[in-house]
């Protein structure tokens, strides 16, 4: 009895102890975001520069989950993606503020797409019309952080840095002879050539109408990214194909002799180059305010406007489409479509933006929000901002839309339908030596059983099901886009197209980011006075922790597993490519 007690006080003594150190770090987590997500405001001094790194990702909407990339492991404070909301906000801000003399990018490598980095590019552009410096420096340019340095006044380099401008590269991986050995048959049925959602899964390499469209949109998403260098730089096109099909940027003096930079510095000497701009003496230091700090400034007075009753929404869809909730990195119809709804019932809303970054997804998904775009658009304005991809499913939800606004390089188009339903019959059999039987009342009762290949009349009710997704897909389009059924078919078939395709084919109205869009919504909506609201209403924070809590293994995988991450994301996510989908046929890297 006496060994009894002793185990169990034991035991008890355990288990309070661990209680303890959960609570306490509970409460050091806590206390960490609080302090992190913090509004105090920032106060910016005479002569300051907005000093511009983009170190971590750029995503639509920022200032979400204080959680969000938190270190769990070692409970250091998060590296915190940035909103291009915020960054578009912070350059407009600076544009008028007095304190604000110029901007210092201070660039290498962007976790950006194309269309996002263009949209922070028109932003500075447009920042510069106010007479104020922008200088660019890099020890290391890769690709996408050259062109948005471009539009700066003056470009340095590192002695030793080069620059990594070489043309646009669109690499594919296939998983055919890794389910070949594996005994899975995938069994994927598309509708439309260039449908090429599933290749992947069932061919060594890309079809010859894949490769035709791939070229054909990469092609103009380069044409378009020297068009832009070429005219800030005062470079010809032809002048930067020619340092890209020979890597002349390849050491800084090289890159100087091109004219692809100005000037060839060390990091301390670039900040004499600032104090020359902002007439400072040697020995006075440089008042620099990040884009985060300066995020919490107050706005310049001539922004300062009486709060207005009338409001424009915008909503943020951003990831995958799948049914239910999803959250901030995947498109939740349930969560997206009450979204609008709420923007629709607001008497106070007189326009709505829709904000749309995703490949697409489930075809059932994509079609409950398409309907509250539909009624959205019934009562007020909706127009779609396209991100650096709005394509298949992505597309399907912005056809109903006003008027649609991308950037040239936003991938869109991919109009078209899938299906796949993996045969891992030889799988369980051959491979892990696991057998199934059944019984079944009716002849179609196990249909989509994993576990066996499809029958001739089950293929065939599976390509009747998506022949008939696809005819809803482009009669949405057709209505939508005021465009005859018959044409987007021809543009249908599941062919990607760049921004600049698509506007030819009348899939989009302009050019321009997520600015243009609102401003564009302010036309239609004939508003003289607005503010801006963001849906979908974010989460009470103890929501956000719980969440956060839940995603701890995916962000272990990402820090143990690097850039080599998006190869096993794909790959999990090749578990939920079942039944019918309107989704791009890959995720989409152009380095």
């Amino acid at each position: 009895m006496k060994q009894f007690f002793k185990f169990m006080f034991a035991s008890m003594l355990g288990f309070f102890l661990t209680f303890l150190i959960i609570f306490f770090l509970m409460i050091g987590i806590i206390a960490t975001a609080v302090s992190i997500s913090s509004k105090d405001t920032v106060d910016v001094a005479e002569k300051s520069v907005l000093h511009i790194t983009l170190t971590t990702e750029v995503v639509d909407r920022g200032g979400g989950n204080p959680f969000e990339s938190f270190d769990f492991m070692s409970f250091s404070p998060p590296r915190k993606a940035i909103g291009l909301n915020h960054i578009l906000e912070s350059l407009k801000k600076a544009k008028e503020d007095e304190n604000i003399e110029g901007i210092f990018l201070d660039l290498s490598a962007i976790p950006a797409g194309w269309s996002t980095i263009a949209e922070i590019r028109n932003a500075i552009e447009d920042f510069k019309e106010s007479g104020k410096f922008v200088i660019s420096y890099g020890e290391l340019y890769l690709q996408r952080a050259y062109y948005l340095g471009s539009v700066a006044d003056e470009i340095y380099l590192h002695p030793e840095g080069t620059i990594d401008f070489r043309g646009i590269n669109s690499e594919l991986f296939f998983l055919k002879n890794m389910l070949d050995r594996l005994g899975i048959d995938p069994q994927v049925i598309r509708h439309g050539e260039y449908k090429s959602a599933g290749e992947p899964f069932f061919r060594e390499d890309m079809s010859p109408e894949n490769r035709e469209q791939v070229l054909s949109y990469i092609s103009s998403i380069w044409n378009n990214v020297i068009s832009e260098i070429a005219i800030t730089r005062g470079l010809t096109i032809n002048h930067l194909n020619e340092v890209a099909d020979n890597l002349h940027t390849r050491n800084a003096n090289m890159a100087l002799k091109w004219d692809m930079i100005d000037g060839i510095t060390y990091r301390d000497q670039i900040h004499d180059v600032l104090r020359e701009r902002l007439g400072l003496d040697e020995e006075e230091d440089i008042e620099f305010v990040s884009l985060g700090d300066y995020n919490k400034a107050p706005l310049p007075k001539s922004m300062v406007s009486p709060r207005s009753k009338n409001k424009v929404a915008v909503v943020y869809a951003s990831g995958n489409i799948i049914s239910g909730q999803g959250g901030d990195r995947v498109i939740g119809s349930d969560r997206i479509a009450g979204a609008l709804r709420e923007a629709r019932k607001d008497d106070d809303v007189k326009a709505i933006v829709f904000r749309i970054n995703s490949p697409g997804g489930s075809a059932l998904a994509s079609d409950v929000i398409l309907r509250e775009v539909k009624l959205a658009a019934e009562e007020k304005p909706v127009v779609a901002s396209m991100g650096d991809v709005a394509a298949s499913g992505g597309y399907y939800i912005a056809c109903a839309a006003d008027w649609i606004v991308a950037n040239p390089s936003t991938i869109t188009g991919s109009i078209g339908v899938f299906g796949m339903i993996p045969n891992m019959q030889d799988f369980f059999n051959e491979k892990l030596g696991i057998t199934f039987d059944n019984v079944k009342t009716n002849q179609l009762a196990d249909m989509g059983s994993v576990t066996k290949p499809l029958t001739p009349s089950e293929r065939r009710i599976i390509e009747e099901s998506i022949a008939q997704v696809y005819e809803t897909f482009i009669e949405h389009v057709a209505q939508g886009r005021n465009i005859p059924v018959s044409v987007v078919d021809e543009l249908g078939r599941g062919r990607v197209w760049s921004g600049v395709e698509a506007r030819q084919n009348g899939l989009i109205d302009d050019f321009g980011g997520l600015e243009l869009a609102i401003d564009k919504a302010i036309d239609l909506a004939e508003l003289d006075d607005y503010r801006i609201v963001e849906y979908p209403i974010r989460k009470a924070f103890l929501e956000q922790l719980m969440e956060s809590f839940g995603g701890i293994q995916e962000r272990v995988l990402q820090r143990k597993l690097g850039p080599s991450y998006r190869y096993y994301r794909q790959i999990d996510e090749a578990r939920d490519m079942t039944g019918i989908l309107t989704r791009l046929p890959y995720d989409i890297y152009l380095d």
